[in-house]
This record gives structure tokens, sequence and C-alpha cells, in this order.
């Protein structure tokens, strides 16, 4: 009951909103003025630079421009009456448009220009030359339009789960050159670009690849989208470790409605999506009493709300107001595989964000971009059962998850960009702030944990050790982060650019502040046609000493909070019975020469279209960690000596002494032109990882023996394929698919003891290194089908205002244009089936790698069997 009047709540606040909205669109005086902004574009969807247009009024010339870099043009003061455009391009046919849709404000509309035959060989190939050659270019670059976006899947975290997988790993998602929160509805998505630009100095992130995603611009008449979807276990398929088919249902909707609410000046973009979802996690363990094999219930639901206002300021400045709301409700996390229902919990999480961002033109030559973002999170946990915990790996977990508190976070960053445009000259500048306040509370094994070795001795009551995190958790704490760069972007030659520049960055809680990292980069084109484009680089990448890596610093510091450890403990009384060592309080602290972390990265590219009808891609990367963070226990026990410093336990410092590399060979293939109705590409990875650590606080084996360490990553994944083809069908309907297979990933084996007496169990066998087993492969395909008809009167589309938060000379990439040209009919009517795993392949993984475990070198849980959700949506 609870949760069906926050739905209606939040239903009723959001047609109020929009009934309020329409009800007081402002209404502009008709003035006898008009601006107006085109993109011109070619048919592949590039655009076209240094085009002419004159502005014909009366049979007479009244103005004349020509487009810039992103093919853009603008005339201002243009009195309304009857008036044409006539645009001319090398090697395009000249066009004429008639302008009888002109409105008193800003203008803007998109003009596809036709190759001519007699002059294409001579200069489409040089055009295509120069925009290859561009850093940012069409080169290594793939578009996903609105056809192919909307037979993505429905569902917000599998759409997500979708894009990353054609990615690839490793890849960083922007909207609207934001990161974080969550991604716009498919209905409002102009378009998803998967682009190479690593060595660019305004990046952060050391990287093989950016998707960015593009919401669609202002609009001069409202619609809306109203989609629904439902699924539940009769489709489904039974989970590979369960003996019967689990619960399971999935109840989700999702609600958008966009318009004017300033006719050529302002546009609202609103949205809500929400769920109630229940399955059922496996649990295979084995007790005293025999092996158990059960499910639980894990029930959650979830609540999104977004607003964006798009305003243009003026002719040359537009404006970006952004607003989300996303909170979510899980319960019974942490039951499962080994974990027994008693260590369930539920985190109840809310997170806030507010954004701006401004774009436009200063003066003749600079182009200035602004964005601020804030982001308020509350996350709360709470278990379900309270006590101690007792672990056997490899066998079971029982008792209590013990967690409690959360932590509450405010984050502020505000990025300024501004580029400088000369003749063979693309400065670029700006600079980056991050701050951040965090207060926590979150507490950790407050009654303690004992473990044992293996059933034999948890029957006996022989317990290993036992852990008890003592004190109080609450910490408060502030980090400020800094970033500012210099770059240029200089074309030697019509096909060939360079890129060079430089980034400092600094921040505190951090003793090392002269972090500079150089850039390079190139792009060169090197045949008349533009058929072959290479890239390259090399540069570094510095990385942040991470907040919540910080807080366990401050947290565990042996007086706020420290762990005690007791060795060979009693049972049920760690104190009482057996043969206890207590050691005196251990803490976690932070390395006092600690420097910030970086990568270096070199890679080199080529891309070509074989036999014209194909765009082959290959890349090679090579990254180098240096300084990447590690723990090392300080006071670990010597033989023959003892603990260095007796008054302590074990102390975790938090050092820079960590290395990684990394080898990846990239290979993707697409279509060389656009097939109207039919889209594809496929990409394979072969990649191999290696570094000291899983994280800042994993300790070595031998705390003198740093090098043993060194092994596979623990996402070190050797082979990486997906897949994506669409295609539109007769009489409305349409069909995609998304196959998506990776090698087996890596896993530790451990002996269960504490073979060394350093109170740490994670002590390997003798030869065995760090990650050294592997699991198994994983494959699945997901494919979506759909059927849809449009119905009512036809509507002519028109432009409102145009929001493009662009670089100057950004280019555009090979895409169709993605905005309609031609009229539409008022109402949409779709319904679709979509299938998760649709052949139900079994891919098992938590593979066990403690000798001392009855499933030992098997797996005990495998990913989510064929999961099929039947849906409508409505689009007005």
């Amino acid at each position: 009951m609870r949760l069906a009047r926050l739905y209606s709540h939040a239903i009723g606040v959001f047609i109020a909103l929009t009934l309020f909205t329409s009800l007081c669109l402002a209404q502009t005086k008709n003035l006898a003025e008009a601006n107006l902004e085109l993109v011109i574009r070619d048919p592949s969807g590039a655009v076209i630079a240094n085009a002419r247009l004159e502005l014909i009024k009366d049979g007479k010339t009244a103005a004349s421009t020509q487009t810039n870099q992103k093919g853009e043009a603008r005339f201002a003061h243009i009195i309304i009456g009857h008036s044409q455009i006539h645009i001319e391009a090398p090697g395009f046919k000249p066009r004429d448009m008639e302008l009888t849709e002109l409105h008193s404000g800003s203008n803007r509309t998109e003009v596809s220009l036709e190759i001519d035959p007699i002059k294409a060989d001579v200069e489409v190939s040089r055009e295509a030359r120069e925009r290859n050659s561009d850093p940012n270019g069409p080169a290594f670059t793939n578009v996903l339009t609105q056809d192919q976006i909307a037979q993505l899947p429905d569902d917000p975290d599998e759409f997500e789960n979708a894009i990353n997988q054609l990615a690839g790993p490793d890849a960083q998602m922007r909207v609207n050159g934001f990161k974080g929160g969550k991604l716009p509805p498919k209905s409002q998505i102009r378009e998803i670009r998967f682009r190479l630009n690593p060595y660019a100095a305004e990046n952060h992130d050391a990287g093989h690849g950016f998707v960015d995603i593009i919401t669609k611009p202002g609009v001069n008449s409202w619609h809306g989208s109203f989609n629904f979807g439902f699924r539940d276990e009769s489709l489904s398929g039974r989970q590979a470790f369960a003996r019967v088919r689990g619960p399971e249902q999935q109840r989700r909707f999702g609600l958008s409605l966009d318009g004017p609410i300033w006719k050529n000046r302002t546009s609202l973009f609103l949205n809500a999506d929400g769920s109630l979802f229940f399955d059922a996690k496996t649990i295979v363990a084995t007790l005293p009493g025999g092996t158990v094999s059960d499910l639980v219930f894990r029930p959650s639901r979830r609540l999104n709300l977004d607003a964006r206002v798009e305003h243009v300021l003026n002719k040359t400045h537009t404006s970006r107001f952004q607003y989300q709301r996303n909170a979510v409700l899980q319960n019974n996390l942490g039951a499962g595989d080994f974990d027994l229902p008693s260590r369930g919990f539920s985190q109840n999480q809310t997170e806030q964000i507010l954004r701006f961002a401004d774009s436009g033109v200063i003066g003749q030559r600079f182009f200035n971009e602004t964005r601020l973002q804030t982001r308020w999170l509350d996350a709360r946990a709470r278990s379900f059962t309270e006590g101690q915990t007792v672990l056997v790996p490899g066998s079971f977990n029982s008792g209590s998850a013990q967690r409690s508190g959360g932590r509450r976070q405010l984050e502020f960053e505000v990025d300024d960009n501004v580029d400088y445009a000369l003749e063979k000259h693309g400065v670029r500048f700006g600079v980056q702030l991050e701050a951040g306040r965090y207060h926590s509370d979150d507490s950790l094994n407050a009654q303690g944990t004992f473990q044992f070795a293996n059933l034999a001795d948890f029957q006996a009551g022989r317990p290993t050790q036992f852990t008890q995190r003592i004190g109080d958790p609450n910490v408060s704490y502030s980090q400020y982060q800094l970033g500012w760069y210099l770059q240029d972007d200089y074309r030697v030659r019509k096909n060939l650019t360079i890129s060079y520049g430089v980034r400092h960055e600094s921040q505190t809680n951090m003793s090392s502040k002269l972090n500079l990292a150089p850039r390079f980069g190139f792009v060169w084109s090197p045949k008349k046609n533009g058929s072959i484009t290479l890239r390259g680089g090399s540069g570094i990448f510095f990385d942040w000493f991470g907040a919540q890596t910080f807080e366990q610093t401050l947290r565990v510091d042996g007086r706020r909070q420290r762990d005690l450890v007791v060795t060979n403990p009693g049972y049920p009384d760690p104190f009482s019975g057996g043969t206890p060592t207590i050691l005196p309080p251990s803490r976690i602290q932070s390395d006092p020469h600690l420097q910030q972390p970086y990568v270096m990265q070199t890679s080199i590219g080529v891309e070509t279209t074989p036999f014209k009808r194909f765009r082959l891609t290959t890349n090679y990367t090579y990254q180098r960690g240096v300084h990447l963070l590690r723990g090392q226990n300080i006071n670990a026990p010597i033989n023959g000596v003892g603990r260095p410093d007796a008054t302590a336990g074990n102390v975790t410092n938090i050092t820079s002494s960590g290395y990684s590399s990394t080898h990846r060979l990239s290979i993707g293939v697409g279509p060389a032109k656009f097939v109207n109705g039919f889209f594809w590409s496929a990409n394979y990875f072969l990649m191999k990882s290696t570094n000291d650590a899983d994280s800042p606080f994993s300790l070595p084996v031998d705390n003198a023996n740093l090098r043993a360490e060194r092994g596979p990553t623990a996402t070190d994944i050797r082979h990486f394929f997906s897949a994506f083809a669409s295609r539109r069908l007769i009489k409305g309907f349409a069909v995609s698919a998304i196959v998506n297979a990776t090698s087996a990933l890596p896993y530790n084996i451990t002996t269960g003891f504490d073979n060394n007496g350093d109170t740490v169990i994670n002590d390997r066998p003798p030869g065995v290194g760090r990650n050294s087993a592997r699991g198994a492969g994983r494959w699945e395909i997901g494919s979506r089908v759909s059927w849809g008809k449009n119905f009512g009167p036809e509507q002519k589309q028109t432009g409102g205002p145009q929001i493009r938060m662009v670089r100057m000379g950004a280019g555009e990439g090979a895409a169709p244009p993605s905005m309609p040209s031609g009229g539409t009919r008022r109402f949409r009517l779709e319904f679709y089936a979509q299938a998760f795993n649709l052949l139900n392949h079994t891919n098992l993984s938590s593979f066990v790698g403690v000798e001392t475990s009855p499933f030992f070198g098997h797996a005990t849980s495998a990913q989510m069997p064929r999961r099929m959700e039947l849906g409508t949506r409505f689009n007005f």
C-alpha cells in the first residue's frame, strides 16, 4: 500500500506539472524579424564545411555566408515573409529551400545535400580525407541513430547493459558531456556515438573509448510516450543450481513528455520510470548435515524522476538545466551462493543530481562550454538478523550480515572548456574542479566473526580466528580535486593532424602535487579518397585517491575504530576455551610518501573500407600502471623476531608501489554505407591484464616478497566478442539481436589456513600464483521483436530551440541524419517481446578456489537464465 501511494503521488505530481506547464505556455508577440541557423550535411550525415549559402528575398540576394567547420551557418534579422535559401558546395548538387515555416525568434534546421556524380570523384574524395584526419571526425566513430536505439532493450538497466556490451570493456559513458546518473529514456535520445579520442588533454581518465549519448534538441510541439513491460517466471528458464524454477516478476512503467514552454526559445522534457521487481537467488552450501540447495526471495523497487529544460539565451548561446532523482530499495542482498538466508540485508539509496550547462560563441573565434553538476547521495543498510557471523570458506556462511548505518555525500563538479579557432590550429584549454563533503556511520562486523578452516574444524568447535571491529564508525571529511589542461590540434596538411597538450592535476589528502601529464596524438588519412585512416598517440593519465579509500584510513586508525584479532579462539566465546592469542589493535593507514597513481598509454590503429562495403577498424593499446595503490602489512610477524611493533597488531599500509600492464587488440567491423532499415556491427577484443593487487586493501601472502603477487587482474578477460543487428521488416515489424561472449575470468586458489601465521587467511599453495585458475567462458543472445503502427493526423516536424553542446571543429561521424525531414503520424502504438539469454545457456560463475572446500574447482552459481519480457509503447 505504501508503494502504491508513492507511485500514485509521483504520477500525480508529474501530471499536475504537465497540466500547469501546458496552461502556462508563454505567448510571444509576432516579431517582425527572425534568426535562422542551418546545419549542412552530406548523404552519410557528415557535416559539410565551406558551403556557400545565399538568402534570397524578392528575387534578390539579401545576405550570404559560409558554413564553418561544424557545417553551421547563421542568418540574423531576417524580415519574415516569402524568402529562399540557395545552397552550393563543391561536389554536391545545389539546393534551394523555401522558408515557408519561418517563425519569429530563433529557427534551426538541418539540410542534406545530394552528391553531384560529375564532381564527386574530385571534390568528395578531398573532403573525406580532410574529415577523416580530424581528431573529432568520423574515423574510429560508430553511431546508433534513433532507429537502432529503438531496437535496444526497454528496461533501463538492460538498456545500459546493452550499450556497455556494444562499447566493449572499460568504455566511459557520458550523457550530454556529464558522467553518472541514470540514462535518459530511449524516446529522448537522438543518437549514441562510440568514439575513440583518448589522448585529448581534456580527458582525466585513461580509456579505450567513449560512449557519448546525445539527447534530442528542443521541439515546437508537445510529444509524449508511455511504456509498460511485464515478465514473470512462466516464460523464464530454471536457474542452473535450483531444483525448481524460482519465482520472478517485474512490472515496469515509463512515462515521458516533452514540448515547448516558450515557443522557439524554451523546451521542457519530463520523464518518470519505475519498477516493482523480485527474483530468486540460488543457495548452494554444505552444512554438517549435508548439501543445501535452496532459493532466497529478493524483492526490490525503484523510481526515477527526471526534468530537463533547454533554453536559447540568444542566437549564439544555449543553456540546459536538469534535475534527477533516483531511488531504489533492495532486500535480501548478501544472501545466496554460500551465504544462508540469515546473511541478508536491505539497502535503501536515494540519489539527486542537479545539472547546468551553457555553450556559446564569444566574439569571432572563441567558443565556451561550461558544465556544473551537484550530486547528493544517501545510502542506508540494515541487517535482517543480529549477532555474530560464522564463515567456513567454500562450505557455508551463516549468522548476521552485520551491516548498519550508511553514507551521505554531497559532490560538486564544474568544468569549463574554451576553444580558440585559427586557420590551422584548434586550441582548447579548460579547468575541472571536483569537491566532495562526506559523512559516514557505516558499521561492519561490530559483533564479531568466527572463521573456520573447514567443516571438520567447525564441527569440532576449532575456529582459526575471531575478528571484530570496535569503536565509533562516525567519520566526516572533505576532498578536493583540481585539473587544468591546454592542447592544440594542428593541421599539418589536409590529410594529417597532430594533437599535443598537457594536463596538470592535484588533490587534497595526497602529498604529491606536481602531476604533469603530457599527451600526443595524430590522425593521418594518406589516400585521396579517405579509405584508409591511421590514428595513434601516447600519454600519461593520473588517477585520484578515492574518497572511500581515504575514509577507511580515517575510520580504522586504531583510535576511532580498531580491529580486534584473536587467533585460536574459543567458540562460541572467543575468550574462553581454546588457546586464544589476542593481538594489539590493528589499523589502516596511508603511507606518508603516497604518490598519485598514473597510467602510461600508447596506441596505434588503422581504419579501412575493404571492397567499399565494410568499415574495418583495428586498434592496439598498451597500458602501464605506475604507483598504483596496494596494501602491505608493515607489522607482519618476522620469523624468529616477531612483529616489528609489539604494541600494534596488523598495520595495513596503503602504498604507491603497485604496477600493472594491459595489452589490448580490438577489431571492429560494420557497414561502410548505411542501408535504410538495416544496421549491424561486430567487435572483438584480445586482451591480457596483470597487476599486483585487486584493491588498495588487498594484502600479499608474503609481505617480504611483493613480486610474488603479480598475476592476472580479477577482470582479466582474454577474449571478448559482441555483435548487434537490427532490421525493419514489412508491415511494421522489426527485429534485433545482441550477441555477447567472453572467455573465462580468473580466480584465486588458497589453502584455507593461515600457514604463515600473519592472521591474514589468504595463503596459497607453494608454487601457485595469484589468480592463476580459470573458470568457464560465457555467452548469450538477446533479441527483441516488435510490431508498431502509426495512425492519426499527419504532423509537420518543426524544430524548436536546438541545443548543440559540441566543441568548435568537432566532426560529426558517419551517420544518417537523425532529424526527420518529412511529416509523421500523430500517434504510434507498438507491442514488443524481448528476451535475455534467449537460448537459456548456462553461464557458470563463482568458482571455488579454497582447497578445503567440498566444491573446490567447481562453480556454485550461474548467471541469470532466459528471461522474457512482454510490453507495449504508445507515442503521442
